[in-house]
């Protein structure tokens, strides 16, 4: 038997958390014996509206487990709402040591038919709202050398759907931002992960097969949650979880081909498309400087970033 983890003595901030996934993600971490500021705008799925009552039900859900909890009705948009919140949560518990980055909206169109405010106002709730929150909290984690940060990532991101161009664009910008602030925080012990969901939500309750409903409850993707912002967590991490399975995503290279720079390159390019896509021996690399270095010493130049 494996030895449970536990969150005792832990300040977690939700957002989102007032419904779905956000408040299945707040409900474990209660139970587990984290504090838990839960963070929700109370809007519809298009982020219209607000109101604190979907806050105030997940923290009484939590307050009748025995657990502590206190409602934020911020938008993460809100850089002066999200420093609120974070002093709340400070002058609550003195510690901020988990952010799970949740909040999000929809507004799907096909791109030709999507009006830019539109295109604007997602990337500014799932991209730049998880950079206000994570920017608020990134000093005290660093200071008190811990930190645990997941950004909610989505297929639509890393693979791309129909529909969802401003969805996906602010979810693939989140596993960009991801890789680099693990490496920024590794030496005081902030580690930053992706968190994929597969869940019936009301972001998907009506495009999913009633079959599914039952099989992608959020409860099934709360476990990879725990496992990111957990003492044995990973870093730099793309965690994808739906239905009780979870796998992990890179983002990789190939082998590719040297060719120089001849002005025939781009023919040759088009006449080796398949041994430059080919997947054998692909590497995931640690930072951005591997590009760098796999090109140069395939040119004959050894570049090496220490």
């Amino acid at each position: 038997m494996t030895q449970q983890l536990r969150f005792d003595g832990k300040v977690a901030i939700v957002t989102g958390a007032g419904n779905g996934l956000g408040r299945s993600h707040a409900l474990e971490l209660a139970r587990r014996g984290a504090k838990v500021l839960v963070n929700d705008l109370g809007g519809a799925v298009d982020g219209t509206s607000s109101s604190l009552s979907a806050a105030q039900k997940v923290v009484e859900e939590i307050r009748a487990l025995g657990g502590e909890a206190i409602a934020n009705g911020a938008s993460v948009t809100d850089v002066a709402a999200v420093g609120q919140m974070v002093g709340e949560a400070m002058a609550q518990w003195g510690r901020i040591d988990i952010l799970v980055n949740n909040a999000g909206i929809l507004r799907d169109k096909s791109f030709t038919k999507m009006d830019l405010a539109d295109f604007r106002t997602v990337v500014d709730v799932h991209l730049m709202g998880a950079v206000n929150c994570t920017k608020a909290v990134w000093d005290t984690m660093r200071n008190q050398k811990y930190g645990r940060i997941v950004f909610t990532t989505s297929s639509t991101g890393l693979y791309g759907n129909f529909g969802q161009s401003n969805y996906g664009a602010a979810k693939m910008a989140l596993v960009g931002l991801m890789q680099t602030l693990a490496l920024e925080g590794a030496k005081n012990d902030v580690r930053v992960n992706c968190l994929a969901p597969s869940a019936a939500t009301r972001m998907t309750a009506d495009i999913l097969p009633p079959a599914a409903l039952e099989l992608l409850r959020p409860e099934a993707v709360t476990p990879g949650l725990i496992w990111l912002v957990s003492d044995q967590a990973p870093t730099r991490t793309v965690l994808c979880a739906g239905g009780g399975s979870f796998e992990i995503a890179n983002v990789t290279i190939t082998q590719g081909v040297h060719l120089g720079m001849g002005a025939d390159v781009p023919e040759q390019l088009a006449a080796q498309a398949a041994k430059l896509g080919d997947r054998q021996d692909e590497r995931v690399p640690h930072t951005g400087f591997v590009q760098v270095e796999v090109e140069l010493a395939k040119a004959g130049v050894e570049f090496k970033i220490t």
